[in-house]
Parts: structure tokens; C-alpha cells; sequence
């Protein structure tokens, strides 16, 4: 798919400190997202991809052109922050129809009506924001972003103080969004939800790029860490011991009945195992793995640093 943001050799420095250091990475249509332990410099990377800071080294490409030599891309790039960032005095229509106007977008009373209904806020649209919940003034500050219908929506933490419902429904909204051909960057430390919602994931570590690809891609590279299973059998107790003698496996643990498996190679252990149950004349109720999830690729990394 074509990269619609570029980010070559990037770094970007206050004084001493280091925020961002040589970064190279695309993003494409569909969702992304954005991972890291705080001060990894996930903020600073979506605010150099946004244009509201310049890079100390390297250069970014949104839609083919530098955002802060080309201020004409910001009306197809909306950035919603992880600051509160709105106006407490304005109500959440005024609010969006100021946005509106700033983009200059056509008919911007259609526009904002649009918006508000896609965040599921029109029954609250006219009560000023002040008196919002967080995770209502998350949804407005979305509506904010959408009402120009931007090729390019980057999320900084934008599930903070989102209730279950309101979470549900925003993460929803971003699968949306990604699916019609728009590029989503989310950046957020609930790995679950990003695991829900990203099918390609961009992990930084100090400021440096540690992993990009899916998460089935990135356990895959994790070549040094067995990979661990759980299986669930008829006759647990005699398959473990037939399964010690297989050379795809490392590691037999028996608990209760589930047998926990670790192997080195996943693809072995999915040719012996059928044929050591089969030699065992064990019928195989279950077979999962245990280490697959964002967690577990995320807490690899940040160990490694």
C-alpha cells in the first residue's frame, strides 16, 4: 500500500535531551498503531508528523510534501491531542463549528452536524464543555478532527478517560476509518485496545525505533524466547510424557489437566504434536497459544533496552 507519511533519519533534540533519535518508518492506509513506555518519544514523533515542531535532523513527508513548508496539507491532517486542548466555555457544536472554519470546509454547519454524529454526541452537542466528562471531551475533540474528513487522523492517547461504552464505540470509529482508506495513528499505552484495533504496530524504546509489523510478526522475530502453549487432552498425563521426548520441545509442565508446552519453533511443534497424540492414542481437545498477545511482544522489547 502507498506510504502516505515518510519519516527519514528523524531526530529531534531540546538542548541535551534527546527525544527522538533516527527514526525511519512509514505509515500507510488503515490503522496503525504507536506503542512505548513513557519517554519513549511517541508524543514528539506525532507532533513532528503533524508539523507543530520541526526535526532537529531528517526529514517527514505527509502526502508527499513537507507539513511545515506546505501549510495546504493541514486541511487533509487533523491531530487530536493528548492535552485537554479545547475551549471550556464553548458548547461541543460550537467547539467543532470553530474547527469547521478554521479548515475552511465546505458548508461547515453540514459539516459539524456530521461530525458530531459520528462521535455519538448529539444529544449533549449544546451543553458547554466545561461540564464534559474526560472521556466526552475526548469524543468532541475527535469531532473536532473529523470535521474536515482528513486523509491522515493522529490519536495521542485518545481513549484516556473513555468509559467502556465510549471506548467501545471510538475504538469501533478508528477500524471505520482505517477500512475507508484513511491513514490512523493512534498512539496509546492500553495494549489490549490497540491490539483490537491495529493491524500494524510501531513500537519505540528510548526515543528509537524498536519493531514495526503485525503482532504475530513481531512474536515471530522474538527468536531468542521460547514460545510457550497450552493444550488440553483426554489423557493429559500420558501425553506430556511421550511429549518430553519430542525434539521440537523444550519444556513440559503438567497443571492440573492442561499441559503447558515451550518449543523453540512454533512450525515443529505444529508437525510432532498431532503425530506424538496419535502415537499416543491421546485425542487432543485444545491447542492455544499463550504468548501471542501485544503484551508480551511490548514487555520483550522494553526488557531489551
Amino acid at each position: 500500500m502507498t506510504e502516505t507519511v515518510r519519516v527519514q533519519g528523524v531526530s529531534k533534540w531540546f538542548g541535551q535531551k534527546v527525544a527522538v533519535s533516527d527514526v525511519t518508518v512509514d505509515f500507510r492506509p488503515g490503522v496503525t498503531g504507536l506503542l512505548g513506555p513513557n519517554g519513549a518519544g511517541k508524543t514528539t514523533l506525532l507532533r513532528l508528523i503533524s508539523g507543530l515542531q520541526r526535526p532537529s535532523a531528517g526529514k517527514v513527508e505527509v502526502l508527499g510534501v513537507d507539513p511545515r513548508d506546505d501549510v495546504a496539507v493541514y486541511r487533509r491532517v487533523a491531530l487530536v491531542p493528548e492535552d485537554e486542548a479545547v475551549y471550556t466555555r464553548l458548547t461541543a457544536r460550537q467547539f467543532v463549528r470553530l474547527a469547521a472554519d478554521l479548515k475552511g470546509v465546505d458548508d461547515p454547519p453540514r459539516a459539524t452536524e456530521r461530525a458530531i454524529a459520528t462521535v455519538e454526541l448529539a444529544e449533549a452537542a449544546d451543553r458547554p464543555l466545561e461540564g464534559f466528562s474526560k472521556g466526552m471531551r475526548q469524543r468532541a475533540k475527535v469531532a473536532a478532527a473529523l470535521v474536515s474528513e482528513p486523509d491522515v487522523l493522529i490519536l495521542d492517547e485518545p481513549l484516556n478517560g473513555a468509559d467502556p461504552v465510549q471506548r467501545a464505540g471510538l475504538i469501533g470509529l478508528f477500524q471505520r476509518l482505517g477500512e475507508a482508506g484513511r491513514t490512523v495513528i493512534v498512539s496509546s499505552h492500553v495494549l489490549a485496545e490497540v491490539e483490537r484495533m491495529a493491524g500494524r504496530i510501531v513500537a519505540m524504546v528510548d526515543g528509537r525505533l524498536a519493531a514495526v509489523g503485525s503482532v504475530a510478526h513481531l512474536r515471530a522475530a522474538m527468536t531468542d524466547r521460547p514460545r510457550l502453549f497450552r493444550v488440553v487432552a483426554d489423557e493429559p498425563r500420558r501425553l506430556a510424557m511421550r511429549l518430553v521426548e519430542v525434539e521440537a520441545v523444550t519444556g513440559v509442565r503438567l497443571r492440573g489437566d492442561v499441559i503447558e508446552i515451550e518449543a523453540e519453533d512454533a512450525a515443529a511443534l505444529a508437525r510432532e504434536l498431532p503425530r506424538t497424540a496419535r502415537a499416543a492414542g491421546v485425542a487432543l481437545r485444545r491447542v492455544e497459544p499463550t504468548d501471542e498477545s501485544l503484551e508480551s511482544v511490548f514487555r520483550y522489547l522494553v526488557e531489551k533496552r
